[in-house]
């Protein structure tokens, strides 16, 4: 179908030429108006074609029909990944006995994370998200020679982020959307190790940028790719993550 026949069938196109047609009908009338009255109607007419124009641009956009939306998502570790994954690390040494403890055998959580957004307009959605990650290793003491002589298991640091979100949307299409996005909140932290305090637990504050991402659209589900980077710390000398998740997918569903 082509483009032309698209706009003919549209609904402001419909109206517009209902309008043209009241013109034509009521045109010796019209004419017979005051100059000031014919402005008058003539400017409520372009009005009204915009305001038709703009519902059915904003039902296309999926603003009216479906403004809550739902995802799912999956991120990298690969900050944490570079900053623990060290196995040549000496976490402590004991020069009498010649032994020292290296952190080993690490897992990682990868990011899980969920958010729900509200679209206020087509191009600007606002919303919350829970992220969740973390990282487990084992404590591996060994002598002079390499030697294993004592383990402690499931050694672990977990960070959980609750911040409030925005997205800004410049392309919008049916099926396609590019969009970027900021989030700003808290980082609750904390595993088996402790702080110069002493304290297992820690909260800092945490930034979310999405540079670029894309959504791929199927009525109302849809799928993303997005690229950027989630930074907590809580100052700048104790950095927990930086620019980690700098590679998101996720799954979602707007109603």
């Amino acid at each position: 179908m082509s483009s032309c026949s698209l706009f003919a069938n549209s609904v402001p196109s419909r109206f517009f030429c209902q309008i043209v047609s009241f013109i034509c009908i009521f045109q010796k009338k019209v004419v017979l108006l005051r100059p000031v009255m014919q402005k008058r109607i003539i400017f409520s007419l372009f009005a009204l074609c915009a305001l038709a124009c703009g519902m059915s641009a904003e039902n296309r956009w999926g603003v009216i029909d479906r403004p809550h939306e739902i995802r799912v998502g999956w991120g990298d570790q690969l900050f944490e990944t570079l900053m623990w994954h060290k196995p040549n690390a000496v976490i402590t040494s004991m020069p009498t006995t010649w032994q020292k403890t290296y952190q080993e055998d690490f897992v990682y959580s990868q990011h899980i994370w969920v958010e729900y957004h509200y679209r206020f307009k087509y191009w600007v959605s606002f919303g919350g998200m829970i992220d969740c990650s973390g990282v487990q290793w084992d404590d591996v003491i060994r002598d002079g020679s390499g030697a294993e002589v004592g383990r402690q298991k499931n050694q672990h640091f977990f960070n959980l982020v609750i911040m409030p979100t925005v997205r800004f949307t410049y392309f919008h299409h049916p099926n396609v959307n590019l969009y970027s996005g900021l989030g700003l909140g808290l980082d609750i932290n904390g595993g088996t190790e402790t702080d110069a305090k002493g304290k297992h637990t820690a909260v800092g504050a945490a930034v979310n940028v999405t540079v670029f991402g894309v959504s791929a659209n199927y009525k109302q589900y849809f799928a993303t790719v997005d690229f950027g980077g989630l930074t907590a710390l809580q100052n700048a000398n104790v950095i927990y993550m930086a620019v980690s998740r700098m590679m998101n997918i996720s799954l979602g569903m707007r109603f």
